[in-house]
C-alpha cells in the first residue's frame, strides 16, 4: 500500500505533519485548500477511515497508525471548537 503524509497548518501557526496508509487522502484535501476546522477533522475522519479499511481488505486488522492519526487531529482541533477557524492542508509527501 502507497503511504503518504499530508502537513497541514493549524489557525495557531503551528504544522503537522499527517499519516495515511493509502494515496485516499489525496481524493479529500487539495494542496493549498484551507478548511474550516470541522470540515478537516470531517474529511480526515472519512479519508482515515477509508485508508484503514483498505489495510483491513488487505491485511486483515485495520490501521492502528490511522486511528492514531485521527485522535491526534481530534485532539488538535478540539482546541478551536466552532471559532469558523482554518486549517491549509499545504501539501502531500510519499
Amino acid at each position: 500500500m502507497p503511504e503518504t503524509y499530508f502537513r497541514v497548518s493549524w489557525p495557531d501557526g503551528t504544522t503537522q505533519r499527517c499519516y495515511s496508509p493509502s494515496l485516499i487522502v489525496e481524493e479529500f484535501f487539495e494542496a493549498g485548500q484551507a478548511y474550516s476546522v470541522g470540515e478537516f477533522v470531517e474529511r480526515s475522519t472519512t479519508a482515515l477511515g477509508i485508508a484503514s479499511d483498505r489495510v483491513r481488505e488487505r491485511y486483515g486488522f485495520p490501521c492502528s497508525q490511522a486511528a492514531a492519526q485521527l485522535v491526534e487531529i481530534r485532539g488538535k482541533a478540539g482546541k478551536y471548537g466552532d471559532s469558523g477557524a482554518e486549517v491549509i492542508v499545504e501539501g502531500f509527501e510519499r
